[in-house]
């Protein structure tokens, strides 16, 4: 998770901020979590190659918030 203070805000999520997500969040957030930017994210869940699991929704993606805090080790 890292942190962009050119910008003045954080480009990645705190402990806390992760294990409040709900059960499904939306790409953004996901690559946000995972520290990705926007077009990659995308791309990635486009080919199926995101890091974890992708639901596709008619034209959204969302990403499976278990599946987000095992990759990121945060798992209960």
């Amino acid at each position: 998770m890292r942190e962009d203070t050119t910008a003045g805000r954080s480009k990645g999520m705190s402990r806390e901020e992760l294990l409040g997500l709900p059960a499904a969040v939306d790409l953004e957030t996901g690559n946000r979590a995972l520290g990705l930017g926007r077009s990659k994210g995308y791309a990635l869940a486009k080919r199926g190659e995101y890091p974890c699991r992708v639901l596709r929704l008619g034209n959204a993606y969302r990403v499976v918030t278990a599946d987000l805090l095992d990759l990121l080790g945060l798992a209960a």
